[in-house]
C-alpha cells in the first residue's frame, strides 16, 4: 500500500511539472531569446593583462527563460580541441533593453568553473570572465549561424 501511494505522489509531481506554464517574458526578453536563437559568438579573449588575442567560439543553440533572473543555454562550447555540448541555467539580468550574462563560480562540463560578467547588444558581446587563478577580457560579433548541425546515422 506504501508503494502505491509513493507512485501516486511521484506521478502527481511530474505530472504537475510537465504542465506548469512558461514563464511570462517581457518584449525585451522575447526578443533576446529570438536573438540567442541558433547563432554563433565568435571573436577573442585575452588572458591576464596580455594584449595577445585569442579565438573565442561559442555556438547558442537557443536560450529559454526558465523563470525570473534565469536562463537555459543550449549551447556548445568549442575551445582547446573540444566541442562539448552543454546545457546551462545561466544567470540574465537586463539594464534597460541589453541583456548582462552574470555567472559567479558556475560548474562547466569539461572546461571547469568559471565567473562572466558579459554585456550582450547590438550583435555584440563584451565583458571579463574568470576561471579559477586566471580570467581577461572578451568580446565579438553574435552571428546566425548557416552552419546546420551534422545528421546523425
Amino acid at each position: 500500500m506504501k508503494w502505491i501511494f509513493s507512485a501516486l505522489i511521484l506521478t502527481f509531481a511530474a505530472f504537475a511539472q510537465e504542465t506548469s506554464p512558461a514563464p511570462e517574458m517581457t518584449p525585451v526578453e522575447k526578443q533576446f531569446q529570438q536573438s540567442m536563437n541558433n547563432v554563433l559568438m565568435v571573436g577573442f579573449f585575452t588572458v591576464g593583462d596580455s594584449t595577445e588575442l585569442h579565438d573565442d567560439r561559442y555556438v547558442i543553440e537557443g536560450v529559454t527563460k526558465v523563470k525570473d533572473g534565469l536562463w537555459k543555454f543550449a549551447a556548445r562550447v568549442q575551445y582547446n580541441k573540444k566541442d562539448v555540448k552543454v546545457a546551462l541555467n545561466v544567470p540574465v539580468f537586463f539594464a534597460g533593453d541589453t541583456p548582462v550574462i552574470s555567472l559567479t563560480r558556475q560548474a562547466v562540463t569539461g572546461f571547469g568553473t568559471f565567473d562572466t560578467r558579459l554585456v550582450i547588444y547590438k550583435g555584440g558581446y563584451a565583458g571579463t570572465w574568470g576561471g579559477g587563478d586566471h580570467g581577461g577580457k572578451m568580446f565579438g560579433n553574435i552571428v546566425k549561424n548557416d552552419t546546420p548541425e551534422p545528421t546523425k546515422p
